[in-house]
């Protein structure tokens, strides 16, 4: 192909690369029944998901975050606790209830992983609660994971459990440490009847049945429970729980929202999260005071156990020595003596704390169960304020552990800050130890002192002083620890959680959030209309074919001659058979223009040619050949219709003449011109067959016996119409050029390529077709673009791929055939 053709296809694809619009549009409105089809279709699917979808609801509740004052805390009470603040307990409670502890414990308490269960329409039911009947698990044995175990009431009290496996193995899980392992179970069908409260123990459920208070079960009703597998169903919970600052309100009033299919369902895993967490902080905050009573209770015994000893000690010295009482001024010093011996035993109670303390930080890590330092007498601030701090850094920290992960850098920075505090507090404890140990030295130096008074006294009175003054101690100590335990207990006891639930979730009709029924049909009508239509668009892109008038004169500045309606009839003699159908009308319309073109180029004299071609084959070529004849002839002009398209001869059978003879003899000087022209029945026409198929069709036609015929044909008739072959095919159109004083290109619409066009102009622009013009053929008015085109028949007529096709029964229809026309149309 020479680089003239090249260039004129790139001219041709760059002024078609340009978006038509308009003819986009007569697509789709062309197309407006697939388009409502597909609305339709989207339509009854939305419907579809709308009725089979469970109404999803959402519910939620509010708690409050405060630091709550206990009411037996005040300046007074002698031991105090580390109560914490507001600040940054919110989002302490935030992050816990997202944490999977806190979640694994709501799922357990309300036995979320255990569903009852009836068959709905379409699927089974979640019916939680308004089941009659209640099962009691047995949580030490494993329960079949994900298959509903099937319960049908034979009576009101008996009821069968069916089953039908498939595998002879089928997992199960224990709820008790949530392990999970495989059992053996019975393939097929299963069933065996059991009583409510009668225990069941089988190896894929255990348990018992029994009857919910008030409820009533029918015989003949079929419930099925399913166990779910214990981590899934506390993640989906654990994923699907919300909270955040409730609006309008301070920061500490949090809205805990849960969405889910079963309202009930809803409103007991709302509850239950909040009264687990004030739960939860309760035993938190209770912690320290928990610590110093364990403490106390441990100092009490000891304490206990010495009064014991030192009070049997004075009733046997009383028996044995008969001294009941001593003088007034020795019982004054024995009185100063009971006051450092208190002195002394607290200063060893605060050694021994800070002694304990000490080992304590050095030996543990977890600084959550140290006792109050005030439980001893300890006021030293420093160490309250130390002991407060590590404390509180060390139940942050335990709480982080169900949040984040170790080696985070939050635990560094923790850890960093409980190490700088208990060096500082260590530090404290050893300069507090050495001031206690300078007050027991001068506890000791006083005690010496009066002890020396009392040296006067006889023997048997010392001694009893003595036992007394040990007495009196112990009798002190264990006071004083049990005035200190009954404190702690008591602030212990009136202690509340700082977390309350202010508005609980309650079920009041709250209509379902989903599915959004309104947005699936708008949904389904945007996807039913956008759908075809980009697929319209997409094949329209895609689409290389002309389909209109306006496309033609897009691409090509030849001239328009004529248009061809369908029109569906048994042969191709339309003209002659039906003179009064409008595609005769076309092609008399088609004779006009051309006799204006033959005259306006000056073609006066002998009889004219006019060749008739194509790009490729089945577009009507030899229709309009045997028409455009036909209607010559009926005009009084002598004509004859030559079949020049010798490898695939077809003329011949519309005549009922034979093939036998033909061009191709004359050529081959095997018959004269009078042996291989016949006369048809329409009179006027003459027609001269192509022949027998030779072998070098090319060489006939280029040989010298053509342009003898030629001349001699000119001289005979007045109208020479010659049928060649597709010019997009062979080159034998372009050697009979010469012959022709028009040529007529045929466009078949919605067939034939925008590309074979720019092979036409590239000859025309050549000077190798001469008088060239289309008539476009298979025209409809309504799929036209230019429908102000002079022309517009609703008509035309039928025709196949370069053959006999157009001989269709024009009643064939059903649903095959409009499908395959709406193909077409596509």
């Amino acid at each position: 192909m020479s680089d003239e053709v090249f260039n004129e296809i790139e001219h041709v694809e760059s002024r078609g690369t340009t978006f038509d619009f308009k003819g986009f549009l007569f697509k789709a409105l062309n197309l407006w029944k697939l388009v409502l089809l597909s609305i339709g279709v989207a339509l009854v699917v939305a419907y579809l998901i709308n009725i089979r979808k469970e109404n999803i609801y959402r519910l939620n509740s509010l708690i409050s975050v405060e630091s709550e004052q206990n009411p037996f805390f005040t300046a007074n009470t002698s031991i105090s606790f580390n109560w914490g603040g507001v600040s940054g307990k919110v989002g302490k409670v935030m992050t816990s209830i997202k944490t999977r502890s806190h979640n694994e414990k709501v799922v357990d308490s309300l036995q979320y992983y255990m569903q009852y269960m009836v068959q709905g329409k379409y699927r089974l039911q979640d019916i939680y609660s308004s089941a009659p009947f209640k099962v009691q698990l047995n949580k030490e044995h494993g329960q079949l994971l994900n298959q509903p175990i099937g319960i049908r009431f034979i009576t009101e009290t008996q009821f069968e459990i069916f089953m039908d496996f498939a595998a002879s193995q089928r997992e199960v899980q224990r709820y008790s440490d949530k392990a999970k392992y495989l059992i053996e179970v019975p393939v097929g069908p299963f069933k065996e009847v059991y009583s409510l409260g009668e225990s069941i123990d089988l190896p894929f459920f255990s348990g018992a049945l029994v009857l919910r208070q008030g409820k009533r079960i029918l015989p003949n009703k079929e419930f099925f429970i399913r166990f779910l597998n214990f981590d899934n169903v506390v993640h989906s919970y654990q994923s699907g729980m919300a909270i955040a600052p409730f609006s309008g309100s301070s920061s500490s009033v949090l809205m805990l929202a849960l969405s889910g299919t079963n309202k009930a369902k809803i409103v007991d895993y709302l509850n239950a999260t909040s009264a687990i967490l004030s739960e939860t902080e309760l035993a938190r905050k209770n912690q320290y005071a928990t610590n110093t009573i364990k403490f106390i209770d441990s100092s009490l015994a000891a304490v206990n156990a010495n009064l014991k000893d030192v009070t049997e000690e004075m009733n046997r010295f009383r028996k044995q020595n008969k001294v009941f009482d001593i003088s007034e001024e020795m019982a004054l010093t024995s009185e100063k003596l009971k006051g450092l011996d208190l002195d002394k035993e607290t200063e060893r109670a605060k050694l021994n704390y800070l002694e304990a303390l000490e080992a304590y930080l050095r030996t543990k890590t977890d600084y959550t169960q140290i006792a109050a330092p005030t439980s001893v007498g300890i006021e030293e601030a420093n160490i309250l304020n130390s002991v407060k701090t590590i404390t509180t850094l060390a139940i942050e920290r335990q709480n982080m552990e169900y949040t984040v992960k170790e080696g985070n850098v939050l635990f560094k920075d923790l850890d960093r800050k409980i190490d700088a505090e208990k060096n500082v507090l260590l530090e404290t404890i050893a300069a507090t130890r050495q001031t206690i140990n300078t007050n027991l030295k001068n506890i000791n130096l006083k005690m010496t002192r009066l002890e020396a008074e009392l040296s006067n006294l006889p023997e048997e009175e010392q001694d009893y002083l003595k036992i007394q003054r040990k007495l009196n101690l112990s009798q002190e100590a264990y006071d004083v620890y049990l005035a200190k335990r009954s404190e702690a207990a008591i602030v212990k006891a009136a202690n509340v959680s700082d977390i309350t639930s202010i508005d609980e979730a309650k079920d009041i009709g709250n209509p379902p959030i989903g599915p959004n029924k309104s947005l699936n049909y708008m949904m389904a009508l945007m996807i039913g209309f956008f759908a075809p239509m980009f697929l319209i668009f997409v094949i329209y892109l895609l689409d290389h074919t002309i389909h209109g008038s306006d496309e033609v004169e897009q691409l090509s500045n030849i001239p328009i001659l004529g248009l061809i309606g369908k029109y569906n009839y048994k042969n191709n003699l339309v003209v002659f058979e039906k003179p009064k159908a409008a595609v005769s009308e076309s092609f008399r319309s088609i004779r006009s223009s051309l006799q204006f073109l033959l005259k306006q180029k000056g073609e006066t004299g002998l009889g004219k040619s006019i060749m008739i071609t194509s790009s490729v084959s089945g577009e009507g070529k030899t229709f309009t050949s045997i028409n455009i004849a036909t209607v010559y002839a009926l005009s009084g002009k002598k004509t004859i219709l030559l079949g020049l398209d010798l490898r695939k001869p077809k003329i011949f059978g519309d005549f009922n003449i034979t093939n036998d003879k033909g061009i191709v003899n004359y050529l081959i000087g095997d018959s004269s011109m009078e042996e291989v022209v016949f006369h048809s029945h329409i009179e006027n026409l003459d027609v001269i067959p192509s022949g027998p198929v030779p072998p070098n069709p090319s060489e006939l036609l280029m040989g010298d016996a053509m342009p003898e015929l030629m001349q001699t044909l000119r001289e005979t008739y007045d109208i020479i119409i010659l049928d060649t072959p597709p010019l997009g095919l062979v080159t034998d159109a372009l050697e009979l050029t010469q012959y022709a004083n028009a040529t007529i290109f045929m466009v078949r619409l919605d067939y034939t390529k925008k590309g074979m066009l720019a092979l036409v102009n590239a000859k025309h622009r050549a000077g190798e077709l001469k008088n060239i013009s289309f008539v476009l053929n298979f025209y409809k008015h309504k799929t036209n673009h230019n429908y102000g085109y002079g022309y517009g028949y609703g008509y035309g007529y039928g025709y196949g791929v370069y053959g006999d096709a157009y001989h269709e029964d024009p009643n064939k229809s059903g649903a095959l055939k409009k499908i395959q026309n709406l193909i077409k149309r596509i």
